[in-house]
């Protein structure tokens, strides 16, 4: 019974998933499903690529278990930002975003990031009608992440390895880290940065352009 109860709470949220990318893809444009676990620097990635953003016009979706301190550091950099509270679930789901849809300008954004929940297992399992999902991985959180958490790295795009300017500091094997990713994912695209000195951000920028037909 538990098996079909799964299956019946994916298929509904895959189907309201459905006509949430609809409702992306009528306005034109791009929704990235932004995920990491917490403290990996998924709203210091979002603040760097909104301040040396190029031309981009981001809004961005937050979600958190409670309060709302990430939307509030997205909202001094002037771009359109809702927060969603889940109240204890450990992810978005498709529901939650249609929820929010009509109070962000769709129509005058190139790039929507949603920031689910900090999480290395449950955002992976939920489509929410993004074009893609992205993960940030800090290198401080170990070099075993990858085949710990397989499926987060199996169904995203890209993986942005944060906190780069830590390395000669933590004992993280970061050429492991792109190794056992590309094993999971042969296609994932690994942008190396530092949020803190900016490293590797104008690469991740670039590539946003790109997937948002901006390049």
């Amino acid at each position: 019974m538990k098996v079909k109860v799964v299956s019946r709470i994916l298929e509904a949220n895959d189907r309201i998933a459905l006509e949430n990318r609809k409702i992306f893809d009528r306005a034109g444009v791009f929704v990235i499903n932004l995920m990491s676990g917490p403290g990996a620097g998924k709203t210091s990635l979002l603040e760097r690529t909104i301040a040396q953003k190029a031309g981009l016009r981001v809004g961005v979706i937050e979600g958190d278990i409670a309060g709302s301190d990430d939307a509030e550091r997205v909202d001094r950099l002037g771009v359109p930002v809702v927060q969603i509270n889940t109240g204890g679930a450990c992810h978005l789901d498709s529901n939650m975003i249609s929820e929010v849809l009509d109070d962000l300008p769709l129509d005058d954004l190139d790039i929507v990031f949603i920031e689910n929940v900090g999480n290395l297992v449950c955002p992976a399992e939920f489509k929410v009608g993004e074009d893609m999902k992205a993960m940030v991985l800090s290198i401080t959180e170990g070099h075993d992440k990858p085949l710990k958490y397989p499926l987060m790295f199996q169904e995203s795009a890209a993986l942005v390895l944060n906190k780069t300017d830590l390395a000669p500091y933590v004992d993280a094997n970061v050429d492991k880290i792109r190794k056992d990713a590309i094993s999971l994912n042969p296609q994932i695209r690994i942008f190396e940065v530092s949020c803190k000195t900016g490293e590797g951000i104008p690469e991740w920028i670039a590539w946003l352009k790109e997937k948002a037909g901006k390049g």
